[in-house]
This record gives structure tokens, sequence and C-alpha cells, in this order.
């Protein structure tokens, strides 16, 4: 099943929470913080002006963006956990950055 967003949306799907600290820590999945960061799988068209016309949106599928901690919908799509967010919700594109780095 595909997810097309409608509008200025985008569907990120989050990187994997962190299980262990920088020291070896294990974490229990009730101490795992909610990824912040996530790939780009789809975006919208754009934002409908008021003038009619489609400001398209700054970020390209395949983009690991940042986005803030209560931003979008979460929903399961096809077994897989996804966010549905507006592309205004993104705080930053991370350039030259992969999910599973550590950045």
């Amino acid at each position: 099943m595909t997810l097309q967003p409608l509008q200025d949306r985008i569907v990120v799907e989050p990187a994997a929470k962190e299980e262990r600290t920088a020291g070896g820590i294990i974490l229990p999945d009730t101490a795992q913080e909610k990824p912040l960061k996530g790939t780009v799988t789809a975006i919208g068209p754009g934002k409908t002006l008021d003038s009619g016309t489609v400001a398209p949106i700054d970020i390209k599928v395949g983009d690991v963006v940042l986005y803030g901690k209560y931003s979008g919908t979460e929903v399961n799509v096809g077994g897989k956990d996804v966010i549905i967010l507006r592309a205004d919700d993104v705080l930053a594109v991370l350039e030259n950055a992969t999910v599973g780095a550590a950045n």
C-alpha cells in the first residue's frame, strides 16, 4: 500500500529508537525517547495559495529531516510506523546524513 500525502504534508519514516546510551547502558522500552529524526518517504504537491498557485515544498523524498517532538500524526501503514506532518513542522534538513548514522 502506498501513501500519498495531500497539500503541504510529508510522510516521514522515523529513525530507530536508541536502545543503548553512549556509555553502553541498555534502555528499557519505557525509557527510550521518541526519535526526532527520520527519512522522507513521500511528499504532497504543495500548499495552494490564495491566488490559486501551488507553492512547492523545499523537501525531497530521501531527505533526512529533524522535526518537533509533538509534531505530526503517527500512523501504521502496511506494518510500518510513519509520521505524517506538514512541511512547516520540519525544523531542519540534515545534509549528507543517513538515519542510522550518529550526527
